[in-house]
């Protein structure tokens, strides 16, 4: 069989055509390849996941908060931090999450490890865990401040959306009740706004995503 019918066939039958090499940037590049490698290693490790109450593949949001981060001055350390800044978390078994975080340098571990409410299963009850992340996130530095804001923004915007679709039956869907909610972001928007100072555009669209929130 002539080599043109051979590939062909290959194309009819679903054949997967092999990926170019891609070449490298004469200039320095903006993400490097072990940025490209932590989106791999996230939409490996969350791949069975779905954002609560949906059908939406978990990787959008973590895509979502490291886009966020990376418009706000994000470096690679706080990139990757901000893709995976749910695997401690919420990847078990821990040692595996902690070790695949670990794999991206104590930096990035510094920040996802601050930036989790948790580490255990079952997680501890809702209001003391978030009092207890408050208070921490009130002394962290900017890296973690970065990550964490990028995260509740891309949370609260995403439950702006589904309330204007699905109205106030969005709040079933979490751990704690509509009201405790709003503390929680409210709470969020004092402390960024008094610690972020760098990055009070970041904050102000926070502020203006929880007021939508509050809203009738």
């Amino acid at each position: 069989m002539p080599e043109e019918d051979v590939r062909h066939d290959r194309k009819k039958e679903g054949s997967v055509v092999p990926l170019p090499e891609i070449p490298q940037s004469p200039q320095n590049w903006l993400t490097k390849p072990k940025f490209a490698e932590a989106v791999g290693v996230a939409a490996k490790m969350f791949a069975d996941k779905t954002k609560k109450g949906t059908n939406i593949p978990y990787i959008s949001h973590l895509l979502g908060t490291c886009a966020i981060a990376l418009e706000h001055g994000a470096t690679e350390d706080e990139a990757i931090a901000a893709l995976l800044h749910d695997t401690i978390e919420d990847i078990r078994p821990n040692d595996v999450a902690r070790a695949a975080v670990e794999y991206f340098g104590q930096e990035v571990l510094r920040i996802v490890k601050a930036c989790s409410d948790s580490d255990t299963d079952p997680k501890p009850p809702w209001q003391g865990r978030k009092e207890r992340y408050l208070d921490r996130l009130a002394r962290e530095d900017h890296a973690v401040l970065l990550v964490s804001a990028s995260d509740k923004l891309h949370n609260a915007r995403a439950i702006v959306t589904d309330l204007r679709h699905h109205g106030s039956s969005v709040w079933e869907r979490f751990n704690a009740p509509r009201e405790k909610q709003l503390w929680y972001y409210r709470e969020l928007v004092k402390i960024f706004r008094k610690h972020l100072v760098e990055n009070p555009a970041l904050v102000a669209e926070l502020d203006l995503a929880v007021t939508e929130m509050e809203g009738p």
